[in-house]
């Protein structure tokens, strides 16, 4: 595992908001290609990778996702998908190479080298769970176009304080 600190710009983006458990994540995940036919249907191109924004997290109990897609403009929403921002700042990122069943364990150890080097997550914690300033998933590899899962790109990245 290589994780680096970058800047990052702020991003506008869309997504959709749900609230799910550890075993029914995938609800969410799978309402990304609802967001890509949203915005093909307004003539709107993504400018990155699908992502998922995890809001607040209490791993026991639930989950309070968003499924985003960055635009290159802020997009008025409508129905279910909302206009955001991804916050600018300081992130650490690491790439992860393989399944999407492993995110896990890459996110564990990415944590547990944050705490090596003293950083300071932007996260509190809240009665509901932690709420995190920007804890994205970003799939960057289109598992239509790849099949093999030992080469599917997953970038995690959190925001610093």
């Amino acid at each position: 595992m290589q994780p680096q600190i970058v800047e990052r710009a702020e991003q506008p983006y869309v997504a959709i908001r749900s609230t799910v458990t550890m075993q029914t994540i995938n609800e969410i995940a799978d309402r990304i290609p609802e967001l890509f036919g949203w915005l093909a249907a307004r003539g709107v191109a993504p400018t990155g990778a699908p992502f998922l924004k995890y809001n607040v997290i209490d791993m026991r109990r639930r989950l309070e996702i968003e499924a985003g897609i960055p635009v290159p403009a802020d997009v008025e929403g409508d129905g279910d998908v909302l206009s955001r921002v991804l916050p600018a700042g300081r992130y650490v990122t690491v790439t992860h190479v393989g399944p999407f069943d492993k995110l896990l364990d890459v996110t564990t150890a990415l944590l547990t080298w944050a705490e090596t080097h003293d950083l300071d997550w932007d996260m509190t914690e809240t009665p509901a769970g932690q709420a995190w300033g920007c804890r994205l998933e970003v799939y960057k590899t289109n598992p239509a176009e790849q099949p093999d899962v030992g080469k599917w790109e997953t970038e995690i990245a959190f925001k610093l304080r």
